[in-house]
Formats: structure tokens, C-alpha cells, sequence
């Protein structure tokens, strides 16, 4: 075989194990998807991934909101005053929060925290025999583990992002008015002039679908994590590097969509 046979010979295995995991991966979501019209539903699972994957991912959300609204603003201003337009500031840094840093790296922030955890816990249970256990005692895992996560964390990234939103505004807000001589009532209206509905809901629906995909991927990985701690290991690297591509992937399709409509 020559060398560009066993070229392309790679590069069509390549592609066909990638097909292949996406097919795996669709077939995944739409079966958990699925199971959310066909009761049982377990509420109690469901309250406990809120507030791991909501309430406990609130500071992180908060702080990296905080310090990117402020170092936007600082950046926005050198930008503009380059043009003699310093007055962007607060709209620029309260469209491109609520846009596209917020809920970006909002869904970032959450796929380190939440994807990780998520893969390790049912990786564990994959490798202790408990999601076996679960089975026997008539239990679909996919309902009692995947759904539940699912669901939580399609809820509350987009809460999530709203926060961030107003904590990174905040933060441009009192850059502005601390460091940039901004006035306070001049900052704020120019905020609120500029800043539209639909900005704001074009991000807080980027929340909701990178929520789906941090616990999706979390939990896909999570079942198919293999044995010992070096294959639950594998599954925690592959949760995040997967969540954290589709989220930006995800976000130049939906910047796309929202562009043209």
C-alpha cells in the first residue's frame, strides 16, 4: 500500500469514528429526551442536581462575571478612545455581556465544574457495578441518572447567566465609574437606552442549550466510562474537552441563527 493510500486510509477511519460518535452521542440525547414525556420522573434526583449544578456553580459564575465585566470595560475604553468614542463603553459592555461573553462563559465556567463531576460520579457508579445494581432493582438508570441532570441543568444555566449578566455589568458599571470617571446616572442610562430584549433572551436561550449539552456530556461519558480509575479518569478529560468544544461550536451556530433571523 502507498504512503497517500494509507493516507487517506487514516483520515476516512478518522472520520467514520467521529460519524460514529456523534450518531452515539444523538442517540444518547434523544433517549434521554425521550424518557422526560414517560414517567416515573424522580424529583428528588432532579432538586439535587439543581442546586449542585445552580446554587453551588453561583460563585464561580459570579466572580468570573464580576472581573470580565470589568476588564471589558477597561478594554472598551482604550479601544475607543483611539476614535474619540469613550461614550461606547457601558452599551458595549452590557450587549456583549448579555450576548456572548455571559452566557459563553457562563456554560465554560459550569462544563469545568459541573461536566467533571457529573462523568466522575456515574463513572464510579459504572465502575463499582451500581448503575447494574439500579437495573436489577428495576430501575432505568437513563431516567434515574441522565434525566434528571439533564433537565436541571437546561434550567439553570440560563438563571445562571442572567446573574452573570447583571454581576458583569456591575462590574463594567463600577470600573467605569471608579477608575474611568463615568457618571453614575450618565452610565446607567446609557445602559438601559442601548440594551435591548432580545439581547438579552439571545443569551439566556445560549444558557439553556449549553446546560443541555454540559450535562449531556457529562452523563454520556459517565456510562461509558471504562474500568478502573484510569478509564473514569478519561471519562472526567473527555466530558469537559467535549462540553467545552460543542459550547463554543454551539455558540457560533446559534450567533448565526440569531444573526439571520
Amino acid at each position: 500500500m502507498s504512503a497517500l493510500a494509507r493516507l487517506l486510509a487514516a483520515i476516512g477511519r478518522a472520520v467514520i469514528t467521529a460519524l460514529a460518535g456523534v450518531g452515539r452521542v444523538t442517540l444518547y440525547a434523544t433517549d434521554a429526551v425521550s424518557h422526560l414525556a414517560r414517567p416515573p420522573f424522580y424529583w428528588r434526583e432532579f432538586g439535587h442536581a439543581l442546586v449542585q449544578i445552580g446554587w453551588l456553580s453561583l460563585p464561580v459564575v459570579g466572580m468570573t462575571a464580576l472581573f470580565t465585566g470589568g476588564a471589558l470595560a477597561l478594554q472598551i475604553y482604550a479601544g475607543g478612545a483611539r476614535f474619540n468614542a469613550e461614550t461606547v463603553v457601558p452599551s458595549i459592555v452590557a450587549i456583549g455581556l448579555t450576548r456572548e461573553l455571559g452566557p459563553v462563559l457562563g456554560g465554560l465556567m459550569v462544563a469545568a465544574r459541573v461536566a467533571s463531576s457529573i462523568a466522575a460520579e456515574i463513572g464510579t457508579m459504572k465502575v463499582t457495578e451500581q448503575i447494574d445494581a439500579l437495573t436489577t432493582l428495576s430501575t432505568n438508570p437513563m431516567k434515574y441518572l441522565t434525566l434528571p441532570r439533564v433537565l436541571a441543568a437546561t434550567l439553570a444555566l440560563p438563571l445562571l447567566v442572567a446573574v452573570g449578566d447583571a454581576i458583569g455589568i456591575m462590574g463594567g458599571f463600577m470600573v467605569g465609574v471608579g477608575r474611568l470617571d463615568f457618571g453614575p446616572g450618565t452610565y446607567l442610562k446609557t445602559t438601559i437606552d442601548f440594551l435591548e430584549t432580545w439581547d438579552v433572551v439571545s443569551g439566556l436561550i445560549k444558557g439553556a442549550v449549553f446546560g443541555f449539552i454540559v450535562a449531556l456530556m457529562g452523563c454520556y461519558h459517565g456510562m461509558n466510562s471504562g474500568r478502573g480509575a484510569q478509564g473514569v479518569g478519561r471519562a472526567t478529560k473527555s466530558a469537559v474537552v467535549a462540553s467545552s468544544v460543542l459550547i463554543l461550536a454551539a455558540n457560533y451556530v446559534l450567533t448565526e441563527v440569531f444573526f439571520s433571523a
